[in-house]
């Protein structure tokens, strides 16, 4: 099965925001996802503010810790909880006020999944395992977009989710036998699509601090972005993702990829044998001309501290 997102720019963070209790959707309904056959697994979020249908927001086969990344606008390694945020699973459908702003859209779903799942939270600041990328010796093997900065600052209108990091999943022509599609010509965005045994991600008009993003949700840990590059650049990474990564990583807090050890410019990700024809993901940095060093430092965290299983009567 081909998966195919494209990855939009950051969502801002919300830290300093406080709930505003008065802030609803319309109309909310929440019901438990039916089973899914067949060895398959689905996920999805669709309209909301920001897309071609603002008014009305829709989830299939959630996660509920994927919806509190929506909600929260962070990663699922934020977000910490009992063992069964990663397995419960559900369907929302919600008709969204006029002239709601994605901000607003937040806080109604953190609203909404309080309410119904009588759930109790907290923030909070911890040190710990995460990752900087900077500039390898040979320095950045990027290419200058050739893209109009207009191109680059219009609004994806593709009636795509809110979700945390503008996860976006669109419609694409489907690619020829033994191609992968390609992003429609114009338009900047992050392509990323499983086949053949490893992943390809295509980024164009992109900076740098999308491609930390993007590797941040590989790797499962924060990924700083030290390389001082301010540029919008057009670039492609193959890499055979290993056990434990990937953004559906069974949803799971698991460790960070042990250190490379041994020397060289640092600790990192330790390489480890990857599908023929792909490199693993450290590598495939470095031929971006990057580098990436493990560390430790302060991570905003989502705490939930009660919640039920089960949601209430919609």
């Amino acid at each position: 099965m081909l998966g195919v997102l494209i990855l939009a720019g950051l969502v801002g963070r919300v830290w300093a925001q406080t709930a505003d209790p008065g802030l609803t959707f319309e109309v909310a309904s929440i019901k438990p996802a039916a089973p899914q056959g067949n060895g398959r697994m689905m996920v999805g979020a669709r309209g909301g503010p920001g897309t071609v249908d603002p008014g009305r927001y829709s989830t299939f086969n959630m996660p509920l810790k994927l919806l509190l990344t929506q909600a929260y606008g962070v990663r699922d390694f934020q977000i910490s909880g009992p063992g069964w945020l990663d397995t419960e699973r559900f369907d929302i459908t919600a008709k969204v006020p006029p002239g709601t702003t994605k901000d607003q859209f937040k806080v109604m779903l953190q609203n909404l999944l309080a309410e119904r799942f009588k759930m109790e939270v907290h923030r909070e600041q911890k040190d710990l395992p995460l990752y900087t990328l900077s500039v390898g010796k040979g320095g950045p093997k990027l290419k200058e977009t050739e893209l109009d900065p207009g191109a680059l600052t219009a609004p994806m209108n593709d009636g795509s989710g809110p979700g945390r990091g503008g996860a976006q999943s669109v419609p694409l022509p489907p690619p020829r036998p033994g191609e992968f599609p390609k992003l429609p010509a114009g338009r900047p965005g992050m392509l990323v699509m499983f086949a053949e045994g490893h992943l390809r991600m295509t980024a164009v008009g992109q900076g740098v601090s999308n491609l930390a993003d993007f590797l941040s949700t590989q790797l499962g840990r924060p990924v700083v972005d030290k390389t001082g590059l301010t540029g919008k650049y057009d670039f492609q990474m193959d890499f055979a993702p290993e056990p434990g990564q990937g953004p559906m990583r069974g949803m799971a807090l698991g460790p960070p990829p042990p250190g490379a050890g041994g020397g060289g410019e640092g600790s990192g990700p330790a390489a480890s044998v990857s599908e023929p024809g792909a490199p693993n993901l450290i590598t495939a940095v470095q031929q971006l001309g990057f580098k990436l060093d493990s560390g430790k430092g302060p991570v905003d965290l989502i705490v939930i501290d009660k919640a039920e299983k089960v949601p209430t009567e919609n």
